[in-house]
């Protein structure tokens, strides 16, 4: 990874191509970010750089946090991100990256925490079937069974069993994004298809760490199937 930068989500729109064609884009505000920490090989063990972003009032900012943000001589930020990357080592505490470390046609991956859903069940949380609708059945929308039928050591629920649950909040990545536009007086970066997260939210755009496969690779993929 050599390019990254985190930002807020701020929702969904869609923006005209040159070819007049209709392409749907999350706008993030991302950036400026700040530079708190640098970390090496030697002292521990990899690269990597600790950013910040976001604002925040002074009165909700820990004592453990002031300290980190007095000792890197900036303003207190909201969120904080470690990038690893082998080029963490050309920034130095203070830095500030800017949207315009990516270009229009960059292909990007996107990280955030989807949205909360609440307690579900399986037809929501898993895409179960549902039973049968009849009169005589109890047994509409619910998981079916739990595990082994026999009772002693081993009678009990498997561990990995899909049942109802808190959905949602989880680390979510999507791969191969591709920036339309990149505003840099305005700090925002139109990506292309949908990011993780809901509005608000903090997202982290990086550069794609695989590669994408040639044309003919995939053509050839898809004709086996």
């Amino acid at each position: 990874m050599a390019k990254a930068i985190i930002g807020k989500k701020l929702g969904m729109t869609q923006v005209f191509a040159a070819d007049g064609a209709l392409i749907p884009v999350t706008v993030v505000e991302a950036g400026p970010c700040v530079v708190l920490q640098v970390k090496n090989m030697e002292n521990d063990g990899y690269d990597a750089a600790v950013i910040g972003f976001g604002d925040i009032r002074e009165k909700n900012v820990t004592k453990p946090m002031a300290g980190v943000f007095k000792k890197a001589g900036v303003k207190a930020v909201r969120w904080l991100r470690e990038l690893r990357s082998d080029k963490a080592v050309e920034y130095k505490v203070g830095d500030q990256i800017t949207c315009d470390v990516f270009a229009e046609g960059d292909v990007v991956d996107a990280l955030g925490i989807t949205r909360g859903k609440g307690f579900a069940g399986t037809t929501k949380r898993y895409h179960f079937g549902r039973g049968p609708m009849k009169h005589g059945s109890k047994s509409h929308r619910e998981p079916g069974s739990m595990g082994p039928r026999y009772s002693g050591p081993g009678g009990r629920v498997m561990p990995g069993k899909r049942l109802p649950g808190h959905m949602g909040v989880d680390h979510a990545t999507v791969q191969h994004l591709r920036i339309v536009r990149v505003d840099k007086e305005r700090n925002l970066l139109l990506v292309r298809g949908g990011i993780p997260g809901a509005t608000g939210s903090c997202v982290t755009i990086r550069e794609t760490i695989k590669p994408i496969k040639p044309p003919q690779i995939q053509q050839a993929k898809k004709a086996k199937k």
